[in-house]
């Protein structure tokens, strides 16, 4: 007559355990899902009815009650489809090993079992077809992640979404096809239907272009490093052709590789949104994510009417790149502000809030005014001054603040282009990196603060590792005030300083960092 079978939900990119409770009761015939449900849990009705009569069982001619609990908390997408196509099976006797069930073989449509005897302490997710197969559901790495801490011992989940639960170490998945399947399996307290753990291995991106195929910008390329090293947003400004967008599609292939800990961050996030490939157990590589300009804000920073993670987010722990940076939406650039300074999304709606997030480096590009040849020594501006600070002006003096270096891209001479030596690679470079983080790592945590790169630092470990010389401080202080900086912009100079004070193996930040690092401001007083 009862029986409770544990499912699991989402709220933002964290999994919690639902108790799917099924009651079977005396009355008119009907089916009724209570507990805060939205539309495509409502709509479970139809699949589950027709799965179970397609698996070969009976459903029960009896008034069906089934309770998401906790109902205060509301349930979202298809994935509870089978714990309650499971549950109405225990219910009513017609489970292996239920009340009036017997292994292998269906009910048959009599009276409903006592319900008394509960499944093992395993879990289920999983979308139903209705001939009875269960597909893939969005979600199960975070779902796997917190029913393991709360001490679940299996969780059946579909076969194409095995191996990202399998990363998991606390809790063993079962993979299964279709819900006769889910049901025979239930019952099998062996280990032999589990799949195996995977292991992480980390990968270097692939297919992307190399650095030894960018011709001469030894400049733009030193830029490029210093923003790899210490994790900070780059901006590249340069005339049609000089190379920017593939000095950005390289910085992939500098950075260093992604640790266990971030790959999971990563993977949770296209796990719910849905974008694992089947049968992927994780991403090993940095994302590197370049939407296209037309992006609304909030397909870039996150939202809509159910909150889901935005581009920002699919590129935490790695690039976000977007070309032609004046030409998107001003609303989309905007919204990227707080994320840019906080590295998290937090989308605030009536029913609670969504936090997700967002640590990228962001590396963007755009030309210098309309025409595009302001800073082309070859060729001629057309625009006027008038035209020339209003295509500037479309980037807010704030967005510029959030971007620490501002790098000028020149065209590259023809002798550097014909020249047949290749230049240093990606991997020098990303070996370079890594050093450098390892280093930034180790002063954070050995001063007790939690922050990974330089980037990140706030106002008190700023306080502790930024140290300059008295040279130094004169230079910054008289740069402050000729180029009218603001104080983000100074903290930003001071963190980039920082980092290529890092680069040499400099405790103190010298005075020939700060003057490396005041280049790299160009733009800075020229935006409105």
């Amino acid at each position: 007559m009862f029986c409770v079978i544990k499912g699991c939900g989402l709220v933002s990119l964290d999994g919690y355990g639902v108790d799917v409770e099924v009651d079977i009761g005396c009355g008119l015939p009907c089916f009724e899902v209570v507990g805060l449900a939205d539309a495509a849990v409502r709509e479970s009705r139809e699949r589950v009815r027709s799965a179970i009569r397609n698996s070969g069982y009976e459903f029960p001619l009896r008034r069906v009650t089934v309770n998401l609990a906790p109902a205060s908390v509301k349930k979202e997408g298809s994935s509870f489809d089978l714990p309650i196509a499971l549950g109405i099976l225990a219910a009513s006797g017609q489970l292996p090993g239920s009340a009036h069930g017997k292994a292998g073989e269906p009910h048959g449509g009599g009276e409903p079992g006592t319900g008394h005897e509960p499944l093992p302490d395993c879990a289920f997710a999983g979308e139903l077809s209705l001939d009875g197969r269960v597909k893939p559901a969005n979600g199960i790495l975070p779902m796997a992640i917190a029913l393991g801490n709360a001490g679940v011992s299996r969780f059946l989940v579909p076969a194409e979404n095995a191996a990202e639960g399998s990363v998991v170490d606390s809790i063993g998945i079962v993979p299964i096809q279709s819900l006769r399947e889910a049901a025979e399996r239930s019952y099998q307290p062996d280990d032999s239907h589990l799949a195996p753990k995977v292991a992480y291995v980390c990968s270097r991106p692939k297919g992307g272009p190399d650095l030894s195929e960018v011709k001469g910008q030894s400049y733009v390329k030193r830029a490029l490093e210093i923003a790899a090293s210490g994790g900070h947003h780059i901006l590249l400004i340069g005339s049609p052709g000089s190379g920017k967008t593939m000095l950005a599609r390289t910085f992939p292939s500098i950075m260093p590789d992604m640790s266990f800990e971030e790959a999971l961050e990563v993977t949770k996030i296209h796990s719910v949104r849905g974008l694992l490939p089947p049968n992927v157990p994780y991403i090993s590589e940095r994302p590197f994510r370049a939407p296209h300009h037309t992006i609304s804000d909030r397909a870039l920073v996150g939202g809509g009417k159910v909150p889901a993670p935005g581009e920002m987010s699919l590129a935490h722990n790695g690039v976000l790149f977007l070309d032609e940076l004046s030409e998107y939406p001003r609303s989309s650039i905007e919204a990227m502000r707080e994320p840019l300074e906080d590295r998290k999304v937090t989308i605030s709606r009536v029913n609670g809030s969504h936090t997700y997030p967002s640590s990228v480096t962001l590396v963007a590009a755009c030309n210098p005014c309309a025409c595009g040849n302001l800073t082309d020594p070859r060729k001629r501006c057309s625009c006027s001054p008038r035209q020339r600070q209003a295509y500037l002006a479309k980037l807010s003096s704030p967005l510029f603040d959030r971007i620490d270096m501002h790098v000028e891209v020149m065209p590259v001479p023809y002798g550097q282009l014909s020249a047949p030596r290749p230049s240093e690679g990606s991997r020098e470079v990303a070996l370079r990196v890594a050093r450098t983080r390892a280093a930034q790592a180790a002063r954070f945590s050995r001063m007790g603060y939690p922050m990974k790169v330089n980037a990140e630092m706030g106002s008190d470990a700023m306080k502790a590792c930024c140290s300059m010389d008295p040279a130094g401080a004169r230079i910054l202080e008289g740069a402050y005030e000729r180029l009218g900086l603001s104080a983000r912009s100074y903290t930003r100079i001071l963190k980039v300083a920082r980092t290529i004070a890092d680069m040499e193996g400099s405790e103190r930040i010298e005075q020939w960092h700060l003057a490396e690092s005041l280049q790299y401001r160009c733009f800075d007083g020229k935006v409105g």
